[in-house]
């Protein structure tokens, strides 16, 4: 059976079977798609089929567009990676720790022991969490009656750090800090700086922070999984037209299969894609060389039950962290070399490149809660097809 209808047989038995409520597959190499397909409708209950030309939101998966964008930056020695953002962004200086609650419910805070830089941010190690898998975080925030995208722009709605920097790793908001960095170096939003510097070369066009009126017409709909088992379609309504300040570099992008593998590609051709150099081939490099030294990255609870399962990806094998990439740092049978990249988005979509093999690939679903068992028991059979049929499993 060819690599094609391997993959297919799978996407389409995991939407007949209830698994999944719709799911779109990709794999590249250097040169271009090895297997792109899909399986099931828009939304479940609309008719529309999902095709190739489909845009998910990415979530997460906007994290390393930023960390690119960032690096370009550091190229240009406009920011080194240990330098202390706090002297770029007033929000990111004299940094403070939770270290629980009081009997009144106030929290109690000391300041923060290191700096944060832009290594840290990119690495999960300055010491902001989610609230999603981080209960302090959770508490504070509702606490204090904010959201999430409240707190970029104000000194006073800063969250405060899960750990002092430099500790330990935790999964959280740091990319986004870096992609205010990146504002502050620039002058521009992000979403201006990466659709001339990284989107519009790499002709990820179905790419960005705002669906224009053609991607709006191609957008997957969303899905919750209940307790239960079933799942339901939800309603969401996507950004129109948000105040720029709003936008962060660790998630709230949208994009299609096919662009995501562009990026994909470029970053196994070290850096440029079809004759256009976005990133140097020693940078590329350096994002994806462990940057954390003998940290452990390690799995999380969930403390949002309705967002994300918890999680735990490849205990079988260590993982660090790259320039924004968790790396498995032994081979994964029948999968994925030692020193793949990998990281994905909130509502079950995920990827891996993986230099060594040469390939890289991602499937796209939209459901919550994150880390999906059966999307992920879904995502490992596609990678073993996969490296099944090229012959370096």
């Amino acid at each position: 059976m060819s690599m094609t209808d391997a993959i297919n047989r799978l996407l389409e038995e995991s939407v007949a079977e209830g698994e999944v409520p719709g799911v779109a597959a990709i794999l590249t190499d250097a040169d271009g798609v090895l297997y792109e397909g899909q399986a099931g409708s828009r939304r479940i209950d609309d008719d529309r089929p999902l095709d190739a030309e489909t845009v998910y939101w990415i979530h997460s998966m906007t994290k390393p567009l930023t960390a690119a964008g960032v690096m370009q930056l550091v190229e240009q020695g406009r920011i080194g990676l240990d330098d202390d953002c706090g002297a770029l962004v007033p929000a990111l200086a004299a940094p403070e720790v939770l270290e629980g609650f009081d009997a009144t419910g106030a929290p109690i805070l000391r300041p923060a022991k290191g700096a944060i830089t832009l290594r840290r941010l990119l690495t999960h190690t300055a010491g902001f969490c989610y609230d999603i898998w981080n209960a302090d975080q959770r508490d504070w925030f509702r606490a204090r009656k904010l959201r999430r995208d409240d707190i970029y722009n104000d000194v006073a709605t800063r969250p405060p750090l899960g750990f002092d920097p430099g500790a330990r790793w935790e999964y959280g908001v740091n990319i986004d800090w870096a992609g205010k960095v990146l504002e502050a170096l620039t002058g521009e939003t992000l979403s201006d700086y990466l659709d001339k510097n990284l989107l519009g070369p790499l002709g990820m066009t179905s790419t960005g922070f705002v669906p224009n009126e053609d991607v709006l017409t191609r957008l997957a709909g969303v899905h919750q999984r209940q307790e239960d088992g079933r799942i339901e379609p939800v309603d969401f309504t996507p950004p129109a037209d948000p105040d720029p300040a709003g936008f962060t570099g660790g998630g709230g992008m949208f994009g299609s299969a096919r662009n995501y593998a562009r990026f994909m590609r470029m970053m196994l051709n070290g850096g440029t894609l079809d004759g256009v150099r976005v990133l140097k081939p020693e940078t590329v490099a350096d994002m994806g060389r462990n940057h954390i030294g003998d940290i452990e990255v390690t799995g999380l609870d969930a403390a949002l039950p309705k967002m994300s399962f918890d999680f735990d990806f490849f205990p079988e094998t260590p993982k660090r962290w790259g320039l924004s990439f968790m790396i498995n740092m032994e081979d994964l049978e029948g999968r994925r070399r030692a020193g793949s990249l990998t990281w994905a988005g909130l509502r079950n979509t995920y990827f891996w490149i993986d230099p060594k093999s040469g390939i890289g690939g991602a499937i796209f679903v939209q459901m919550l809660p994150f880390a999906d068992p059966k999307v992920l028991a879904l995502y490992d059979r596609v990678e073993r097809a996969a490296y099944a049929a090229i012959g370096t499993a």
